[in-house]
């Protein structure tokens, strides 16, 4: 067996062997799962209390309306109540959460009414109760403009259409219904796994070799493997580890989600589905059985895998040059803001990334190897021409070389260079120096 086939084995055992691989594995789908479920089960089972408000209506736009969404409003009359008595009168009732005051209007103009109107709190109304009076305001103020003007509300109110454009995908079998949303889900999940995944296996190849560095156990490894084939076997021992660890989450993750959905926690309403189990059967939206119709989703979970091993492979060497170079974690500081950087900058990116998935920004990012793994899968779902595809992961093969054979010239000199605090001039100066 040879020494690179050693370290790789040595650094794959000794990390799966750990209590914390065992506890993070199983611990990483329930942390998944709970970010999937947990919103769903709070929407269903946590509600807001209805509010009490009282209020002064000098305008008479909320005249007939004792309930604005959450809220429970109980008048006051505005001929007896000035804004500075409704105050007081909301001070000595403890039963009311706020005041809301509408001045009297000036000209029948609604907009000075809607201008100074005060909502004032005692007991924090919420925020879905104030944007439910505002709506509920403005659409009062709008129709006593329409009568103002001669317009009858209810012809205007006929007369509004709303307009949902279905968008369809073409297929080999014809045009399926597409789910824009689950393709943004499909790609900015992607691009977030590889994100979390380069850091977290990348810094573990960083803190290794400056663990091994600082107990001089380097010293003795380096006189029976090359420095070279060294740090290629700790990379790939690791990216074993990391990809073991992401099929298990994977798994674990799909036996969670069905587990609860079988249960009926998903749904909006359990004792429902218990009385008619018919229901549980219910066919899934069109769109997104249509998007995973149009998807390829062979293609997809390919392209994962070669983004997710050449992102690591790529910044892996480069974490390993730097922990080579430093003799403690706290030197690491001033050469990892350039390492980071571009995939931070591409995942702050996203969100340009989805609005304009084919645009000049979009396809820099997918083929420039440090923004790549990050950039094309979130691409991906919206479809990508096979030519840019093969691009972008060339390119990445070809930066993972270069990557790998520069950081093999700074780690051959660096592991065993001590008491100096390196500079990028000294980095600079190992490149070039000769074997």
């Amino acid at each position: 067996m040879s020494p690179f086939t050693i370290v790789a084995q040595r650094e794959f055992l000794s990390r799966v062997r750990k209590r914390t691989f065992l506890l993070m594995t199983l611990l990483g789908p329930l942390f998944f799962g709970a970010l999937i479920v947990g919103p769903a089960l709070l929407n269903e089972y946590t509600e807001s209390p209805d509010q009490r408000l009282l209020v002064v209506d000098h305008s008479f736009l909320l005249v007939g309306t004792d309930h604005v969404g959450k809220a429970q409003l109980d008048y006051l009359n505005p001929d007896e109540f000035s804004e500075d008595q409704a105050v007081e009168a909301l001070k000595n009732r403890d039963e009311f959460d706020g005041l809301l005051y509408l001045p009297p209007s000036e000209n029948s103009d609604p907009d000075f009414i809607l201008r100074n109107t005060r909502l004032y709190n005692k007991n924090d109304v919420s925020l879905e109760i104030v944007g439910d009076l505002e709506n509920n305001l403005a659409n009062a103020a709008t129709e006593e403009k329409l009568k103002m003007h001669g317009v009858d509300p209810s012809v205007v109110t006929q007369a509004q259409t709303q307009v949902s454009i279905r968008t369809m995908d073409l297929t080999e079998d014809g045009a399926e219904e597409s789910a824009v949303g689950l393709k943004m889900a499909i790609g900015f999940g992607a691009g977030f796994f590889i994100y979390i995944f380069t850091f977290l296996y990348a810094a573990q190849i960083m803190r290794g070799v400056i663990e091994e560095k600082t107990s001089r156990i380097i010293e003795v490894i380096v006189s029976s493997v090359k420095p070279t084939q060294l740090m290629l076997g700790k990379i790939l021992g690791i990216a074993a580890v990391g990809l073991l660890q992401f099929l298990i989450w994977v798994v674990l993750t799909g036996v969670i989600l069905f587990v609860v959905s079988a249960t009926g926690l998903l749904s909006p309403d359990a004792a429902e589905l218990a009385a008619n189990p018919g229901m549980a059967s219910s066919p899934i939206p069109s769109e997104i059985t249509g998007t995973f119709k149009a998807l390829n989703l062979p293609l997809l979970v390919s392209s994962f895998l070669v983004y997710f091993l050449g992102g690591y492979l790529l910044y892996g060497a480069l974490f390993a040059a730097v922990g080579a170079a430093v003799d403690s974690e706290t030197d690491t500081q001033q050469f990892m803001l350039p390492l980071t950087m571009p995939l931070v900058l591409t995942f702050v990116l996203a969100t340009s990334i989805i609005d304009n998935p084919n645009g000049p920004l979009a396809f820099w990012l997918s083929v420039i190897p440090f923004s790549s793994p990050i950039a094309m899968m979130i691409r991906l779902p919206f479809g990508v021409p096979p030519g840019q595809i093969a691009l972008s992961m060339g390119l990445l093969v070809l930066g993972f070389l270069f990557t790998t054979w520069l950081a093999g010239r700074i780690y051959r000199i660096g592991i065993l260079s001590y008491g100096k605090k390196v500079t990028y001039a000294d980095l600079w100066k190992w490149i070039r120096m000769k074997p």
